[in-house]
């Protein structure tokens, strides 16, 4: 059995040793994820599957390490049923194994970055002064009326690199996935009580395993060539 996870590791990144993923296997897994239009209801990521994508979520990298989302999983049911014709009525909302809405920080304080400080000395076993350059270049640049009004966009930014990291950790483990923008975020809002939590909903993602009847599992994968997306300078 797995150890736990712990959220405040004490080991430094280059102390942790793993088996690395070979290329072709991380290439194969990116060929085989697609999203995913309709799952099989009758199939459930296992509780140790998903808590290993959980953490994969937690591990995301994000602006100065802020992390300025919740990532919220809705397994309720009926929850997800008042949800689904305020997503386009799109299936995956209720059949998919996992629904998760990727929640946006309408706001940023600087108490908020003192806690971060305070986290990072803690973790690190440092003095919080030790961080005042830190702290410095956050208050800096987040905390400025120029930034104020960008916040919310930078703040859902940082959501979507929640969301690429958790599509290819899932497609790695062998769980089909769909990205999901179709929703009405206001009607989410209403429901879930974001925006009094000081979150709006800036993107979601259905989670389980396809179903057999799934046609788009089937189709060619579709990409632009290599030469007309990348430019080496």
């Amino acid at each position: 059995m797995s150890e736990p996870f712990n959220d405040t590791p004490a080991q430094a990144p280059s102390s942790i040793t793993f088996p690395r993923v070979e290329a072709d296997q991380l290439i194969n897994a990116l060929r085989w994820r697609y999203a995913t239009k309709a799952f099989d209801p009758t199939r459930t990521i296992t509780p140790e599957i998903w808590e290993k994508l959980e953490q994969a979520l937690i591990l995301s990298p994000s602006s100065f390490g802020l992390q300025p989302y919740r990532f919220l999983v809705v397994t309720d049911p009926a929850l997800r049923e008042q949800l689904l014709p305020h997503s386009w009525n799109q299936r995956q909302v209720v059949e998919a194994s996992h629904y998760v809405i990727f929640a946006a920080r309408t706001s940023l304080t600087e108490a908020d970055i003192d806690a971060y400080v305070e986290l990072i000395a803690r973790t690190r076993g440092v003095s919080p002064a030790a961080l005042g350059a830190y702290r410095a270049m956050m208050t800096g640049t987040l905390l400025t009326d120029q930034f104020r009004p960008q916040l919310a966009a930078w703040a859902a930014h940082q959501a979507y690199i929640a969301l690429g990291n958790l599509l290819t950790c899932a497609a790695l483990m062998g769980v089909d996935a769909c990205p999901m923008e179709g929703f009405d975020p206001a009607a989410y809002d209403q429901i879930l009580g974001l925006r009094q939590r000081g979150l709006f909903p800036a993107v979601c993602c259905a989670l389980g395993y396809r179903a057999e009847t799934d046609k788009a599992a089937r189709l060619v994968k579709v990409r632009f060539p290599r030469q007309q997306l990348i430019q080496h300078l």
